[in-house]
């Protein structure tokens, strides 16, 4: 029962950001990020889309925990002090991942948007 409530409350989390979000792909953003992670060797590079949209396409170096699971984040992740940069497919399920891992005690979480439109920037 709580796993499902919980499951739920994500749904309406990412549902309500999809609806008053407005086009959140920044481009600019997720390469600066993409460029601060990898001057950082702590830092996380963390996909938050699903594992089908991760295995199609994803930055090289990411991990991917879902935003369904993302409490599973601290198997991977145990310093709450990491830096983690955060990005999924139009920035809308990374903005709700920031709120969910800064809540979870984690202090230095950077979104960085989506990488749509990061097709035609080398960065992998």
């Amino acid at each position: 029962c709580l796993y499902r409530y919980r499951q739920n409350e994500i749904f309406r989390t990412y549902i309500k950001f999809a609806f008053f979000a407005k086009n959140y792909s920044m481009t600019q953003d997720i390469v600066e990020g993409i460029k601060a992670f990898k001057k950082d060797k702590n830092a996380v590079l963390l996909d938050v889309r699903t594992f089908e949209e991760y295995e199609n396409q994803h930055i090289n170096g990411s991990i991917n925990i879902p935003i369904q699971t993302l409490g599973q984040i601290r198997l991977k992740v145990k310093n709450l002090s990491t830096p983690l940069y955060v990005y999924c497919q139009s920035g809308v399920r990374s903005r709700a991942a920031l709120k969910q891992l800064t809540e979870m005690g984690y202090s230095n979480v950077k979104d960085i948007g989506g990488i749509n439109g990061l097709n035609s920037i080398k960065y992998n």
